[in-house]
């Protein structure tokens, strides 16, 4: 994991003496730590992962998971008994005035204010954006993990069409879409089941309820696998019998709009331009100005990892990002549709990492 410290620091604007991690409780844990230590398996809550330019790392582990942490490759692992015995450790650590980086983004204030009453020698930096920027860029070994997980959430997409029945619940069918991630080998959802019935499926965050599917309704299915703690982030859209001509003119359209926007991806691209190509086709549409949220997002250790692709975004796609291209159309009262896969950028392209079927399913319509 040397390599993953490292580019902290090279991507920092000062020079940095440390850089210090630091997790609070579930929910509010610092994908972060996970990233440097590459941990198996554990919470590490109110853990600390410090690391240094030349790529070495300390972990201070509860004795809840010091052994999952010693099989962290290239840590020193250092077992702490109270939150006393843990800051004692942390000042020999790092015992004298030097600069110091913090990731303010998931560092709660109670930490921060923490980490500041027992480092008063330092100097504070915030290294949200470094951070950021060393995850959106996937090594070989997040990729394999990023690729598993499309696999697995593509073949839960691919059985959706075989759990639609009449008068089903949107959260009967989210309960087993998650089912099917957990028989392919998922660990669990990467983020909460999104499944809306009708008119439901025009608000693209819409959260599942008892609403019943019925005959002629269109369905949009937005899910992701947890797969060795990487995300994999998957929409898909369907019809129950025969769904209104407009609703199927929408899917065409937005098979279109991914295409477009497929087309411009590669290495070097400005990021908002994917975004620039999808808006552009949605808006020569009678649909003009129902595409109402960005293009996509970086997928990695949480499913929104830091990098956004929307007309505002400056970044340049590199080599090695995973993006989620999810353009969508919604129409209140009608419904909506969304296409969402996840892609590798590549030199010169693509690559798709979930490969479920993206035409519209009308299912039961004979």
């Amino acid at each position: 994991m040397k390599d993953r410290v490292k580019r902290i620091f090279a991507n920092a604007k000062e020079p940095l003496d440390a850089v210090v991690i630091m997790s609070s409780v579930e929910p509010l844990l610092d994908k972060a730590f996970f990233y440097l230590t590459d941990v198996p398996s554990g919470l590490f809550e109110g853990c600390i992962a410090v690391g240094f330019p030349d790529g070495s790392l300390t972990v201070f582990s509860s004795p809840l998971e010091t052994e999952s942490a010693r099989v962290a490759p290239d840590v020193t692992v250092e077992t702490f008994t109270t939150r006393a015995d843990q800051s004692e450790k942390l000042r020999k650590l790092l015992p004298k005035s030097l600069r110091v980086g913090l990731n303010f983004h998931d560092l709660t204030h109670e930490n921060f204010l923490h980490l500041k009453k027992e480092l008063p020698y330092a100097e504070i930096y915030d290294v949200t954006d470094p951070v950021r920027k060393a995850r959106a860029v996937k090594d070989a070994n997040e990729i394999e993990r990023l690729r598993h997980a499309g696999k697995i959430v593509s073949r839960a997409a691919e059985a959706i069409p075989s759990l639609l029945r009449n008068g089903m619940t949107e959260l009967e069918l989210a309960a087993e879409v998650e089912a099917m991630m957990n028989k392919f080998g998922a660990a669990g959802r990467s983020f909460d089941t999104i499944v809306g019935f009708g008119a439901h499926s025009a608000e693209p965050h819409f959260a599942p309820t008892s609403t019943r599917l019925e005959k002629g309704m269109g369905i949009v299915c937005d899910f992701g696998a947890l797969y060795q703690r990487y995300c994999s982030d998957l929409t898909r859209s369907f019809a129950f019998g025969q769904p209104p001509a407009e609703l199927k003119a929408v899917h065409r359209a937005v098979e279109e709009a991914q295409r477009a926007a497929l087309d411009v991806i590669k290495a070097g691209v400005p990021g908002r331009e994917p975004h620039l190509a999808a808006a552009k086709l949605i808006d020569g549409t009678r649909w003009k100005g129902l595409f109402n949220h960005g293009l996509g997002h970086s997928v990695g250790l949480a499913v929104h990892d830091g990098f956004s692709m929307n007309p505002r975004t400056e970044e340049n796609l590199e080599a090695g990002m995973v993006i989620t291209v999810e353009p969508g159309i919604y129409v209140n009262g009608l419904g909506g549709v969304r296409i969402e896969d996840d892609v590798l950028v590549t030199e010169k392209g693509y690559e798709f990492l979930t490969t479920a079927p993206r035409e519209y399913f009308e299912v039961g319509s004979s």
